[in-house]
């Protein structure tokens, strides 16, 4: 089914997990999309693979939020959708968050999402897509996240006032907040491999469909929201988590 034909994307924090993903099923459903990433072999190799443009960017700098806009302009014009997917997972329990942690998590999530729309909407079309990635930890209190939730809280409340002021011009602004997804974020925390295995066994056990979700399942949900079979949804936040935002206690 090609829904997104003849629309243009763009998907931060495209190179891997499931932005990787939604770039995949973007293309596939006919959009011409393009991806960015901080890394420039990881998104020259994630361009190739998924036969999609791709872009140097770190969304934790307004420049260059703003060069990557004029890069966007130049090659395609005006864009359809926006998926603001770029992030960063650390943990630190309270007592022991650093400056420069807090600082990280809230230039990219926050800071660095907020911008992306500023920046980009001057050459969003009427009717456009913005999906921001969030996350279920913006609700859950899970120990040793309190900074990363607070950016996805912040990034929720942000997406309502966006939706509702962006409104007159039919952008349609909604979130995503998965649950536990395998994607290499988690790799980045610098936690072992024994470590990371012992964390998804454990969440593993707490969501009632008894299973990690996959990126692709997540691109499915993202797709879904940048289609013209969403037009009257707007201003929304949509869990996909297997169930665990509904029984967190479930052992």
């Amino acid at each position: 089914m090609n829904k997104l034909n003849g629309k243009i994307a763009v998907v931060t924090g495209g190179n891997s997990g499931i932005g990787y993903a939604s770039a995949k099923e973007f293309k596939n459903q006919g959009a011409t999309v393009v991806i960015t990433g901080r890394n420039l072999e990881r998104v020259e190799k994630a361009a190739q693979e998924l036969g999609v443009s791709g872009i140097v960017a770190d969304v934790a700098n307004i420049s260059a939020i703003a060069d990557l806009v004029d890069q966007v302009k130049s090659n395609f014009g005006k864009i359809d959708i926006l998926f603001v997917n770029a992030g960063i997972f650390q943990t630190s329990p309270v007592g022991q968050i650093s400056e420069e942690m807090f600082d990280n998590q809230v230039g990219i999530n926050f800071k660095g999402a907020v911008f992306t729309t500023e920046k980009f909407l001057p050459i969003l079309n009427d009717g456009a897509s913005i999906i921001n990635l969030s996350s279920i930890n913006a609700y859950t209190g899970m120990p040793n996240t309190a900074v990363y939730a607070a950016t996805k809280a912040a990034l929720n409340s942000y997406t309502r006032t966006a939706a509702t002021e962006l409104a007159p011009r039919n952008i349609r602004v909604n979130s995503v907040n998965p649950g536990p997804v395998a994607t290499p974020i988690f790799e980045k925390t610098g936690m072992k491999e024994e470590q990371l295995n012992g964390f998804a066994e454990a969440i593993q056990n707490r969501v009632p469909l008894k299973r990690i979700g996959q990126s692709g399942e997540i691109a499915k949900l993202v797709a879904f929201l940048a289609s013209d079979d969403a037009s009257f949804i707007t201003g929304g936040e949509y869990n996909i988590d297997g169930g665990i935002n509904i029984n967190p206690l479930l052992s």
